[in-house]
């Protein structure tokens, strides 16, 4: 079974084709790298000694996007690709509505002109707003509070419309807590562009010397220490969910949301004083003013991902830390080999088509491919 995966080189996209090429699965990899190194997928195959095929491309791009449809068998496909910074969008809606509802239609054409109608898409908790309710469960009022937030809850909305219109389609709606951690060796893991906008990475660039201090946003909330409660998931048991996810959509048509979350909540001043642990680094922090748009408390009842898919998370915090912390350390510049302790002296050999320094060049005219 051939799987698409979308913004395959990120974040979640790296530690989702780790686990899909560990279950035995093939794959094939699209991302245009605004949020991502190509670096990671690399080490995506050395860490599973598996190839793949990797498109750089842009799922704005239909022509190419129908050619790689062509080219090769798809039997579903994990659509991760899109902007995700909440900040960001409040100043710049046009292009996280273009880059995240567009690409999704355009996607979503492509796969109906080829019968590909198994598909499991990277949502958000941020579809719920301010919840009414603690711990949320997927019943919950949506309403998004960002162009982020509602690109994610419109593309929810698109999709259901999809469904109702032609019921062969399903569609798994995968809305994710905070993401944090990393891959146990050490090689990939987060690595965002600038001053981190998520907390794990901006505790593990002051620990590495990278920043000199944390900023905590509030301490005044109605919480047992005044800082903002968060449900933290281990990346691993977030791309593992994907499998799960994976499994249902192929079993039998229809759409349904899934929480993807612990079920249980993290201050701030709770995930600095683990991580001080794990590390034995300490962690200067200085207390600033809430930001807009923050609420108090959010985590996940994650009961329907662990009845209908048979997924639970299974690492706590405290490997969410370590984790973190190895990462960070072997890589104090992300994806910056020159400058990372764990550089792979012995590469996987790899194809580029394009304008890279090359050691193969692949004769394909689909954008720039890479086959590892």
């Amino acid at each position: 079974m051939a799987i698409l995966i979308t913004g395959g080189a990120g974040y979640i996209g790296s530690h989702t084709c780790v686990e899909l090429l560990s279950a035995g699965f093939e794959i094939i990899v699209v991302d245009n790298y605004i949020n991502s190194k190509p670096q990671s997928l690399k080490r995506v195959s050395e860490i599973t000694g598996k190839s793949f095929i990797v498109y750089e491309m842009d799922l704005l791009d239909e022509e190419k996007l129908e050619k790689l449809f062509t080219d090769n068998t798809i039997d579903a496909v994990i659509h991760l690709a899109g902007l995700k910074s909440v900040g960001e969008s409040v100043h710049t809606p046009l292009l996280y509505y273009e880059f995240n509802i567009i690409s999704t239609v355009r996607l979503c054409n492509v796969m109906k002109k080829y019968n590909v109608k198994n598909l499991v898409f990277s949502s958000s908790a941020t579809v719920y707003g301010v919840p009414e309710s603690i711990p949320i469960n997927e019943n919950a009022h949506l309403t998004a509070m960002s162009p982020y937030g509602r690109s994610k809850l419109m593309i929810e909305e698109i999709l259901r419309d999809l469904y109702e219109s032609d019921q062969s389609w399903s569609i798994a709606l995968l809305r994710y807590f905070n993401p944090v951690g990393a891959h146990e060796t050490g090689l990939i893991g987060e690595a965002p562009n600038g001053i981190p906008n998520n907390l794990m990475p901006y505790i593990t660039q002051v620990a590495v010397g990278k920043l000199k201090e944390l900023n905590v946003y509030g301490n005044s909330y109605p919480t047992f220490d005044g800082t903002g409660v968060r449900d933290y998931i281990h990346v691993v048991d977030l791309a593992k969910g994907h499998l799960k996810a994976l499994e249902k959509v192929t079993e039998k048509p229809g759409i349904e949301a899934y929480n993807l979350g612990t079920g249980k909540g993290y201050s701030v001043l709770e995930m600095i004083a683990a991580f001080e642990k794990v590390s034995e680094r300490n962690i200067p922090y200085k207390i600033t003013g809430p930001r807009s748009g923050d609420i108090a408390v959010c985590y996940a009842d994650p009961a329907k991902a662990i009845i209908e898919l048979g997924w639970t998370a299974e690492k706590g915090i405290e490997e969410m830390c370590t984790d973190s912390w190895r990462w960070q350390f072997n890589n104090p510049n992300g994806y910056d080999e020159k400058t990372n302790i764990l550089s792979s002296g012995n590469p996987r050999l790899f194809t580029f088509s394009g304008d890279f320094p090359v050691e193969l060049v692949n004769e394909a005219e689909n954008a720039k491919e890479l086959n590892y």
